[in-house]
């Protein structure tokens, strides 16, 4: 018993550690420039080690700070100052814990289609849209938006302007040459694939995510609650599964229909997957292309050099890709919020 009551404090001593680190390099490298608050919040964590020790109870899968200050948040959590915030959050300790264990950090970010949609222009329809990590499935819709490009055109669904306008720049020597091509994509079944799927017409669904959205991002909230409005109009096929086992995938695209092209997306899924669970996502994705003409779009860091065939040199491509069945197309904003084409169209059209 002593030693199992010994290695269970030392336990606890790693978890709160790992809290310290996580918060402290969230604190001065991701929050700065997005959100005060979640900036403060977690240098408050990460100088607090009664706070380590509460969150250290959190799984380390389910202990990220966006993940715990939306949890808080939705819980009632005041929107102040650490002290504050922190007092409230050790005084309901065991709700925040048990939601935190319970939900998945999920970004669902509709103006993501805004970077997709000069891929799929370029890809012969009509599309059959599979999404990994769909989340409640708000980057299926990219036919049920309304696009107002800077440098580029004005599109909206063939029945007239959406609820929801993506705001975006085209960016770089071919953006002229984009903007003639761009056309809204024809789309005829979608279906979503996640570890936890969502239901956008859940109303606590609906509000973590909404509360996944950080203090300070002005119209976000707003843009992602009347996506989720659309999906709940016209629910996508969802299933719930992990894409990175063999067969998941496959199964899902087995119910696309026939005469539409399959286009397979992963707009930001893949850095959270292993890199074992990566190249059977991507075998798998290969094997279909083969024998479906399945096309695969993807949004996901240059840095993941094991997707990138041939590899991308690191001198000049940065931050997120845009690529069609691995061939980089254009840099990226991670959210969407610009696309600087680099690729010619004949090299991925189809």
């Amino acid at each position: 018993m002593p030693d199992s009551a010994a290695d269970a404090d030392a336990a606890v001593v790693d978890a709160a550690a790992d809290v310290a680190a996580r918060y402290r390099r969230f604190a001065d490298s991701e929050a700065p420039g997005r959100s005060a608050l979640y900036e403060e919040w977690s240098a408050g964590v990460a100088g607090d080690p009664a706070m380590q020790r509460v969150l250290a109870r959190i799984p380390a899968a389910h202990r990220q700070p966006p993940l715990v200050f939306a949890v808080t948040r939705l819980l009632g959590a005041p929107e102040e100052g650490y002290p504050a915030w922190a007092a409230w959050t050790h005084a309901h300790a065991d709700a925040v814990v048990d939601l935190c264990e319970a939900r998945s950090l999920q970004t669902n970010e509709p103006l993501r289609c805004a970077a997709l949609l000069p891929a799929l222009a370029m890809i012969t329809g009509p599309l059959a849209l599979l999404e990994v990590g769909a989340s409640a499935g708000l980057c299926l819709y990219p036919d049920r938006y309304s696009y107002r490009y800077a440098a580029g055109p004005a599109l909206d669904p063939v029945d007239g302007p959406s609820t929801v306008v993506l705001g975006s720049a085209l960016r770089g020597p071919a953006a002229a040459q984009v903007a003639e091509t761009l056309t809204m994509p024809r789309v005829v079944w979608r279906a979503g694939l996640d570890l936890a799927p969502l239901d956008a017409a859940d109303a606590a669904d609906r509000d973590f995510l909404t509360a996944l959205v950080w203090p300070g991002e002005t119209g976000r909230r707003e843009r992602i609650a009347a996506a989720l409005d659309i999906a709940a109009a016209d629910p996508p096929r969802s299933w719930r599964g992990d894409a990175a086992q063999p067969g998941v995938v496959a199964a899902v695209a087995a119910e696309a229909p026939a005469g539409a092209t399959l286009v397979i997306t992963t707009p930001g899924v893949l850095p959270h997957i292993p890199r074992d669970g990566r190249r059977r996502l991507r075998a798998e994705i290969d094997a279909l292309r083969a024998r479906v003409g399945a096309r695969w779009v993807t949004l996901t860091p240059a840095g993941l050099a094991d997707q990138w065939h041939p590899p991308l040199d690191p001198r000049r491509w940065t931050g997120f890709v845009l690529a069609v069945d691995g061939v980089a197309c254009a840099e990226v904003d991670p959210l969407g919020g610009f696309v600087e084409w680099r690729a010619g169209r004949a090299d991925v059209r189809g």
